[in-house]
């Protein structure tokens, strides 16, 4: 028997499609039963590879005893977030004001207006652990629904009248300068980790978006505290628990302030953003180290995470056989097994695996205690013939692991993780000239152009199992289109560069706001929420509003098109308030501060691709950190007709002589042409280390 749920495709919701609670999807059939009967809405959101959702869905909603109260006393709603971030958004802000935190399952109760008025994450079945229990509270709400409504009402008209409250901004409010990118690095660098790496106490995220904050500003200011902090960070995660040693890719988070023991879960954000930042720091840094790294990321996901359409799934769950972690877990006796006795010594006293284990029961999570390089000191051998050697050892292992009960795979496909995935797979194509990866780029992108989008130009969200559903939100918007600007820069597709443009046009027809001059996270066409809320902050991944920014930015200055600058500005004005109060939680929007502050340039190369003078221009271009740059192509051997009609300022630009010449342009200026790549190569580190370093802030 299987409630309402059993007809979704959510993976998550069919996770409880056989629970005895009542369950309905979101929809204004649970609502208007509510309204008909008078009952208030239970919500509870969560998504298909959360542990914790896990943990209280076995707990209270298998529960016969908690599904006889909320089947009688409530109309129960189950939401995937992944599918509708918009409503997920919107009462985790209520969460936050209600508690000062938020997570995941978020528990909210509203009535059947969709007012909410108690909001929590989870909840013990009883009370434990100084916790309050789930069937506690439902029991008494139920209670309070039949005896002090009012005072539920009143609590609920109160915060569906403050989410619509106007935010009150400085209309004279100056864009965020200098002192601002400052104050975040001051703010970062007061949380660093000196020791593991990493910002804040455990348990500590990866918050790539921050790292690849300090590079830009490291290369600003030239400060070598900014470029370490990089550098300790990414070693550290790598060599950590938080990296799967065996099979690659990156856990969710780690519990511990050592990255050594994680969330087991695996996200497609999590790999694209850290692919971007292990890319940009191999560009700053030149570790070969991180190039390493990240063709061990795109291995992973090429491997279990993209469908054979192209596109590429959402994640893999924490949880296999009931408990956590299990799959990625090893014995001793198992490596033995696996490996034999003389391989098993070394590959246990390489990956920290002992017979008292880190993790739990004498199992261990495999991490790397001591870089390989002191390692092979240690044991008198050869770096590289010891390398080769564990490597081999890892894919037997592999191979071993593989036998066990797999984690469940979030099979759908989201415009939004898939941009993200789509431009970390393009840049680190050109950076380490791997064409493979740019095209996998492009098969997932021309898949999200045919199946996640109308005939009206618009985006839909998520994909599975041939269900199309859900109108885009701005992330899915702002990330998809900095996967085709990547993919432009990496292939000269214009057509990738069109359809960045007119997707850009559709997200300010549908998403902005002109009184306050920035981004709702929602459309508003799906019409089903109290409100519409904003996304500034970054989370776990970059906010859509300050990727909108910088994707504005950039296509400004790549077609000429200076309204797309003054919205990025307005963007930034509307946000400038926040940026000062907390400048380290939106460290994505101040890389695109650090674009406006410049030097930006706008490069376009004209020549026939794959003449030698293209590629020497293409190999400067590719090697050099330069973050603040856009790049047109115009391809003299077919015409390059494509690129003048976007970017008409490049149709009157010709080669030199004959010879392939790159125009230079910085601060709205143009330089002369040049046919000598090293002259790039000068301009691009020009003007930035050594730039005066504002005051610290009091």
């Amino acid at each position: 028997m299987t409630n309402r749920l059993g007809a979704e495709k959510s993976p998550y919701l069919l996770q409880h499609a056989a629970n005895p609670v009542d369950w309905y999807p979101w929809g204004e059939e649970a609502f208007d039963r509510a309204a008909r009967e008078d009952r208030p809405v239970f919500l509870s959101i969560g998504y298909a590879t959360c542990h914790w959702c896990h943990v209280m869905a076995h707990e209270s909603f298998e529960d016969e005893e908690v599904a006889r109260v909320l089947n009688q006393h409530f109309i129960s709603i189950k939401l995937d977030r992944e599918e509708r971030p918009d409503i997920d958004h919107l009462y985790m802000s209520v969460c936050q004001a209600f508690i000062g935190r938020g997570g995941w399952p978020l528990t909210v109760f509203m009535t059947p207006e969709k007012k909410p008025f108690f909001a929590g994450t989870y909840y013990p079945r009883r009370r434990r652990l100084g916790l309050p229990g789930f069937l506690d509270i439902v029991e008494g709400i139920a209670s309070m629904w039949r005896t002090r409504r009012a005072e539920l009402v009143k609590a609920g008209e109160d915060v569906a009248a403050a989410l619509n409250a106007p935010v009150s901004q400085d209309a004279a409010q100056a864009l965020p300068g200098l002192q601002t990118l400052k104050r975040a690095y001051v703010e970062l660098r007061s949380s660093f980790d000196p020791q593991w790496g990493g910002f804040g106490a455990p348990p500590k995220f990866p918050s790539p978006h921050q790292l690849s904050f300090l590079l830009r500003w490291g290369r600003r200011s030239g400060d070598p505290a900014a470029r370490d902090m990089v550098r300790r960070t990414l070693d550290a995660m790598r060599n950590g628990g938080i990296f799967d040693q065996i099979g690659f890719g990156f856990h969710r988070y780690s519990v511990d302030e050592k990255w050594l023991v994680p969330h087991f879960e695996k996200m497609l954000y999590d790999q694209a953003t850290l692919t971007l930042a292990y890319t940009e720091g191999f560009q700053a840094l030149g570790d070969r180290r991180f190039r390493a790294v990240v063709h061990e990321v795109a291995e992973y996901v090429l491997r279990d995470l993209t469908a054979p359409e192209g596109g590429f799934y959402c994640a893999e769950d924490a949880d296999t056989e009931g408990c956590e972690g299990v799959f990625y877990l090893w014995t001793p006796g198992q490596i033995r097994s696996a490996l034999g006795a003389e391989d098993a010594r070394l590959c246990c006293r390489f990956f920290g695996i002992s017979d008292q284990g880190n993790f739990e029961a004498g199992l261990s999570v495999p991490h790397i205690p001591v870089p390989l390089d002191e390692f092979a000191r240690r044991e008198g051998l050869d770096p590289d013939g010891l390398g080769r050697r564990l490597d081999v050892c890892r894919r037997r292992l592999l191979s071993e692991r593989e036998r066990r009960e797999r984690p469940l795979l979030d099979d759908k496909i989201l415009a939004s993780w898939n941009g993200l995935m789509i431009a970390a797979l393009a840049r680190a194509g050109q950076v380490f000239a791997e064409p493979g990866w740019v095209e996998a780029g492009k098969r997932a992108a021309r898949f999200c152009l045919s199946r996640l989008m109308t005939d009206a130009g618009r985006l839909r969200r998520r994909f599975r199992d041939g269900d199309i559903r859900y109108e885009g939100c701005l992330d899915d918007y702002a990330f998809f289109v900095w996967g085709l600007i990547e993919l432009y820069e990496a292939s000269f597709d214009a057509g990738f560069l069109r359809q960045a443009v007119a997707l850009t046009d559709v997200m300010l027809e549908d998403f902005w706001d002109p009184g306050e001059g920035d981004l709702f996270f929602s459309s508003g066409r799906s019409g089903d929420l109290i409100a519409r809320p904003k996304d500034v902050q970054d989370g776990a991944m970059p906010s859509g509003t300050s990727v909108a920014a910088l994707n504005l930015l950039r296509l400004a200055r790549m077609t000429g098109r200076s309204g797309f600058e003054d919205h990025a500005g307005r963007v930034l004005q509307a946000g400038a308030s926040q940026l000062d109060s907390a400048p380290a939680g939106s460290t994505h929007m101040l890389a695109a501060v650090d674009f406006i502050l410049g030097p930006a340039h706008e490069i376009v190369l004209v020549g026939p691709r794959g003449a030698a003078g293209v590629e020497s221009f293409l190999d400067v271009l590719h090697r050099t950190f330069a973050p603040n740059k856009v790049v047109l192509f115009k391809d003299t051997a077919s015409e390059g007709g494509s690129v003048a009609e976007i970017s008409p300022f490049a149709g009157s630009m010709g080669m030199l002589d004959g010879a392939p010449a790159v125009y230079l342009c910085q601060g709205f200026m143009c330089g002369s042409p040049t046919t000598d790549p090293q002259v790039l190569a000068r301009e691009l580190n020009a003007g930035l280390e050594g730039t005066p370093e504002p005051e610290p802030p009091a």
